[in-house]
């Protein structure tokens, strides 16, 4: 069973258009290069045939994948969204209290996320943050080992 995903309505579209994109002018692309691979002969020895069937595997696995996330996803909408509390959707102004650097995050569904700026609301930094409010103290253990705390200065929508 898949389990839900959480996506922004830009995340959304940005599948929608990649779907399209595989769907049309791809699967077109690797089916003309099949067409080609076999013209040059006995398939069983065909380096070029077996090529082009491996992409279209990639490529019908690829559309899978992203049917099914447009099938099990949850949309998060702007008007879902508060600066109250830190949720999908937001992005979070945070300063680190062992350095003094500040940093920005937006916080996204796994499919979107692309560290460091917009982080998947699962990653350690993204769990430890949802559901706080601003001025909050957050500690995090970070993958590499090292722990860091992070205070909540601001809180704004990110849609």
């Amino acid at each position: 069973m898949p389990k839900d995903v959480i996506l922004t309505t830009v995340g959304l579209e940005k599948l929608k258009v990649e779907l399209a994109h595989l769907q049309g002018d791809k699967r077109r692309e690797v089916a003309q290069r099949i067409k080609e691979a076999r013209e040059f002969g006995d398939i069983t020895e065909n380096s070029e045939y077996d090529d082009a069937k491996n992409e279209q595997a990639m490529l019908e696995a690829r559309i899978a994948q992203v049917e099914d996330r447009l099938r099990s996803a949850t949309v998060v909408a702007a008007e879902d969204v508060s600066t109250d509390v830190v949720q999908v959707g937001s992005i979070v102004n945070v300063k680190n209290e062992q350095t003094g650097k500040t940093q920005k995050f937006t916080i996204v569904g796994s499919p979107e996320a692309k560290p460091p700026e917009r982080l998947s609301y699962e990653s350690p930094v993204g769990k430890a943050l949802l559901g706080r409010k601003r001025n909050d103290i957050v500690d995090v253990a970070l993958p590499n080992g090292r722990n860091v705390r992070f205070k909540i200065t601001k809180i704004d929508i990110g849609l």
